[in-house]
């Protein structure tokens, strides 16, 4: 059996890149919006924000919400990984095992801000219960192309203010390998003769 660990290594650099980009916007800026800096005229800009739900500040409702987010975070990181390992020795194709390892990596990244974060930088939001699995992940990329009042025609989500999404480098990840996967499915789900 060759040697597939390389994908286990794309996993461990995806979660080093995030923890450092996390690390040096916590440390070196400033939160909101008179800390952000802007990188391509005023539409893709770093911005320091605190997430303490999932994608889009999305939140389980009650206190421990968040644990049970967590909880299930980790769940998901071992069942991704199984199922990246499972892949390896099944001669599934490279591109393949390379989308998992990028959501291997972001989810890994995301989760250990969630379980880390509230002891390491004190960001546990005040009504948690207590500090440990109810970090908040760090957000920085902002792309602000668009924000205002939805149309109130638009299911769900209508009547309501919407901002273009902030985000990390694990989310970034977790995006590109399922849109990869998504896009090119018929052929990456073929295994290699």
């Amino acid at each position: 059996m060759k040697s597939n660990y390389r994908y286990f290594l794309l996993s461990l650099l995806i979660i080093c890149m995030d923890q450092l980009i996390k690390i040096s916007v916590h440390f070196f800026m400033e939160p909101g919006y008179f800390g952000q800096i802007e990188l391509i005229g005023s539409y893709v800009k770093l911005h320091y924000t605190l997430n303490p739900g999932m994608a889009f500040g999305m939140q389980l409702g009650s206190a421990y919400g968040k644990l049970i987010l967590t909880l299930f975070r980790i769940v998901a990181m071992f069942g991704i990984g199984y199922f990246l390992y499972q892949l390896t020795v099944k001669n599934n194709k490279p591109l393949f095992l390379t989308c998992v390892a990028l959501v291997l990596g972001g989810a890994v990244g995301n989760l250990i801000d969630s379980v880390f974060y509230g002891v390491w930088f004190d960001n546990a939001p005040l009504e948690s219960p207590f500090r440990l699995f109810h970090g908040q992940v760090i957000d920085m990329f902002f792309f602000d192309f668009w924000e205002g009042i939805l149309p109130s025609w638009i299911p769900v989500w209508g009547g309501s203010y919407y901002s273009t999404p902030i985000f990390n480098f694990a989310d970034a990840a977790i995006f590109c390998g399922v849109v990869i996967i998504l896009l090119f499915q018929n052929k990456l789900l073929q295994k290699e003769e």
